[in-house]
């Protein structure tokens, strides 16, 4: 019996509209690999995805903020086009919740992990998650819900500035208006502003005790839940660089073994009687501690990172849990390094003695690798003319040296290099 049962497809759902999540392309390659018919449901028209020689069909997304039942619309077309059952991989936090909620009405027409105790809202959502850290005596930085903005600013003060303010469920955020999942507060007066537009956000602002990041001080953890609880395909790893800088997404990851870390990962997973896949945000704090951050209940951008001897890594084992198939043990492989090349290039050129996978560029599948440098060029390019106005007219010589090397002073402490996307902030 060969390994993956290839007759039954994957949909990928991502709603957010980024064109540059690289963890789409590495699910699209991946499971294109083992030989298995990828869908896409999102908005890739201006992504590097699309290039890819994996991708069988992509679709259009239900739009940001859809309910559930626009949600369960658009996968019930997809479902009709696809004509046979599909495992259902979300991409976003946003489609993760939508999938939990629907788990009945989509059975039908896709394969999904069983139902969790805990609801993947629960633990995507910021403030809920520090009442499971607290159920489950896991380690949270100390998170206050303000109900106004001067309980907003007396809640900083109280914490001790600066502090971590986040919004509780950040795939409600409206595109466009500027607002950020995470931002580090400097002042009463930012926490107090920042509260008086939550119904601009569409959810609550909590704010939380900042931890200070450092050397071997912020970890992830990526794995499956399978039907029993047992967790594959994943495993620690050591965030090395950030993008944007301590408050980010992970740039430059490290395949690092941390028994400590794995323990706490599989105690929330038995806590909470959690199937699927997670992906978990850790800091280690002046006390020893590991702090759980963040809970994402779908795969980390760089979950490729832990593709074992055997290829095995979180959307793989998903397929194959799914479809009754038996999960290789393959070999671990510590030291292998995950790079996304547009937010650190000088690190994707220098050599790796252990092994590294790229976000975009792969030896089999070029296209993404070479849409992504004009792309992200044309990309930084506009944002530099967009938030520089006396560059309209004559660019200075910065943005002509971004344009041409694509965006690689993303990686240097440069004004430009940090004002490129300082939006996309996600956990501290």
């Amino acid at each position: 019996m060969p390994l993956f049962d290839v007759r039954v497809p994957a949909v990928l759902l991502r709603i957010d509209r980024n064109p540059f999540h690289h963890g789409t392309l590495g699910a699209v390659r991946s499971l294109g690999r083992a030989g298995v018919e990828v869908h896409v449901v999102a908005d890739c028209a201006h992504s590097p995805v699309r290039a890819s020689r994996f991708l069988r069909g992509l679709h259009a997304p239900p739009p940001p903020g859809a309910s559930d039942a626009v949600i369960a619309a658009v996968l019930g077309t997809v479902a009709a086009r696809v004509a046979r059952p599909a495992v259902l991989v979300p991409m976003d936090d946003a489609g993760a919740v939508a999938a939990g909620r629907l788990h009945g009405e989509l059975g039908s027409a896709y394969l999904l992990p069983g139902p969790s105790r805990t609801a993947p809202e629960h633990v995507a959502d910021k403030a809920e998650l520090a009442s499971v850290c607290a159920a489950l005596d896991v380690p949270h930085p100390r998170t206050l819900l303000p109900d106004s903005p001067a309980e907003a600013a007396a809640a900083a003060w109280r914490l001790g500035l600066p502090v971590v303010a986040k919004w509780s469920r950040p795939w409600l955020l409206p595109p466009g208006s500027g607002l950020r999942s995470t931002v580090l507060v400097q002042s009463t007066r930012q926490a107090r502003e920042l509260h008086a537009r939550g119904a601009e956000a569409g959810c609550a602002l909590l704010l939380q005790e900042f931890l200070p990041p450092g050397e071997n001080r912020d970890w992830f953890f990526h794995g499956y839940a399978d039907r029993t609880g047992s967790v594959h395909g994943g495993g620690s790893g050591r965030k090395l660089r950030s993008w944007p800088r301590a408050a980010g997404l992970t740039s430059v990851g490290t395949w690092t073994p941390n028994p400590r870390v794995r323990a706490l990962a599989e105690h929330i997973v038995t806590g909470l009687g959690y199937r699927g896949i997670l992906d978990l945000d850790f800091r280690l704090g002046d006390t020893g501690h590991y702090h759980l951050l963040d809970f994402n209940p779908r795969p980390g951008a760089q979950f490729r990172l832990f593709a074992d001897g055997a290829g095995l890594d979180v959307v793989r084992a998903l397929h194959l849990d799914l479809t009754h198939r038996p999960l290789p043990q393959g070999r671990p492989r510590p030291g292998r390094e995950f790079v996304v090349e547009n937010y650190a290039p000088l690190t994707a050129l220098r050599p790796a003695s252990a092994g590294r996978e790229l976000a975009w560029h792969a030896a089999d599948d070029r296209s993404p690798g070479r849409a992504l440098r004009s792309m992200w060029s044309r990309h930084v390019a506009g944002r530099l003319l967009d938030r520089l106005p006396a560059a309209r007219q004559e660019p200075p010589a910065e943005v002509h040296r971004v344009v041409r090397q694509g965006g690689a002073p993303v990686e240097t402490d440069s004004g430009a290099g940090r004002r490129i996307d300082d939006e996309k902030a996600g956990s501290h």
